[in-house]
């Protein structure tokens, strides 16, 4: 299984979403990108996963221009704005599906106010990635 998953900036949804895939699914091959991305992971996302045992501190957010050619099995948008710019790709795609969620960096405030709101929706992201790709 080859998987994408999309988002705007490749900083939070994205990275969680491909962080609980790779964890459930070692054998797949799962990219996350962004449609223009951030500079780093969120720093934030990635508290919120080091709580699930999840470490996406490696990772950094990736142009999706770098796998428009490749062939996937899934191409899955997580925000709105990533659906909505989501490039042709040139590769196979065998499935395209949008699951979004909230943008929790929409939300300003001392992290004890925003952290649960990043929590919300790792665990959203987790319930739905869990039993993917159904």
């Amino acid at each position: 299984m080859k998987i994408l998953i999309l988002c705007t900036g490749n900083s939070c949804r994205s990275q969680m979403a491909q962080g609980f895939l790779q964890h459930e699914h070692p054998e797949w091959q799962v990219y996350s990108a962004g449609t223009h991305p951030a500079s780093k992971v969120n720093p934030l996302a990635i508290k919120v996963m080091s709580e699930v045992s999840i470490d996406i501190s490696g990772e950094h957010p990736k142009s999706v221009d770098q796998f428009i050619g490749g062939e996937f099995d899934y191409v899955v948008t997580v925000c709105d704005g990533a659906r909505e710019v989501c490039p042709v790709f040139t590769g196979k795609v065998m499935h395209r599906l949008h699951i979004g969620f909230e943008d929790p960096s929409d939300h300003e405030g001392p992290e004890e106010e925003v952290l649960p709101i990043y929590r919300k929706v790792r665990d959203q992201i987790r319930d739905r990635f869990l039993r993917f790709p159904k």
